[in-house]
């Protein structure tokens, strides 16, 4: 089974260091391309490092695209007479539709393709990774992607329709995460002497020890709340504040990023 990558940027890079670390790929079965090729030079020894897409093409079994969309478009111009007959493409990129991939890998014969979106905490083996397929995939290909990217962490297959929404739930949300919780320890900053960098490890391991807590223990938020904030208490007043407030700053959030969404998506069509 032979694995390619094209594009090593940050995606790229992550996912070849995943994938040889794990032994799912090793420095024969691993073919990387880029642009610049010289940025494949620290992977010399390690991969196969192909002069051209068309090589990593030509010999992937499960070739991986991590790109723009425009640049995308390019790649699957040059490659689509050089991709195996069997082999499964998986785009990295959620603007670009199967509708627009399959316009130029599918003008001659039906091509597999999967779309995937990891997320940062890949890089600690975490990462919910999201993954739809188009028609022609089958149960197999999608077992064999399976097993190749749960070296990433779990794997969650759902509709293409449910992607967009589910990268703000997976891939975004460790930016929003870490968003609020900036603003919460810069707040409480301003009200003790204590330094910033012991605030922001109190709150961060409390954070990751309460979701630790709510899997292992099967808890829901308001479990939490209700075990902590007792009624007339002083958690029972912040937790009405954040109540109160957070719904108004959590649905801006998501009419923002998905109108963002929408319009990446509409701009990847005319690119199309």
């Amino acid at each position: 089974m032979n694995i390619g990558i094209i594009g090593y940027g940050s995606m790229g890079k992550m996912l070849a260091e995943n994938f040889l670390s794990a032994g799912i790929a090793s420095k024969n079965s691993l073919f990387l391309a880029n642009r610049t090729l010289s940025k494949l030079t620290e992977m010399e020894g390690r991969a196969v490092i192909c002069k051209s897409n068309i090589e990593a093409a030509e010999n992937a079994n499960y070739l991986f695209l991590c790109a723009r969309p425009a640049d995308i478009k390019i790649i699957l111009e040059e490659i689509t007479d050089s991709i195996k007959k069997d082999a499964l493409v998986i785009s990295l990129n959620g603007s670009v539709s199967f509708v627009q991939l399959e316009k130029i890998l599918c003008k001659t014969c039906g091509h597999k393709i999967a779309k995937m979106i990891p997320s940062v905490t890949a890089e600690i083996n975490r990462s919910q990774s999201l993954v739809c397929y188009n028609k022609m995939v089958e149960a197999a290909d999608k077992t064999g992607l399976s097993e190749i990217i749960k070296c990433l962490g779990e794997v969650i297959e759902l509709p293409e329709n449910e992607i967009g929404m589910g990268s703000e739930l997976v891939s975004c949300m460790p930016g929003f995460i870490a968003s609020i919780f900036d603003v919460i320890c810069q707040s409480a900053k301003k009200h003790t002497e204590i330094s910033q960098e012991q605030i922001v490890q109190m709150v961060l391991k409390t954070v990751s020890a309460t979701s630790e807590l709510m899997l292992k223990k099967e808890m829901t938020f308001e479990d939490v709340v209700s075990r902590v904030a007792t009624k007339g208490g002083i958690t029972e007043e912040g937790a009405k504040v954040i109540y109160q407030g957070m719904p108004e700053v959590a649905d801006l959030m998501f009419e923002k990023t998905l109108e963002k969404r929408r319009l990446t998506t509409k701009k990847a069509e005319e690119l199309f």
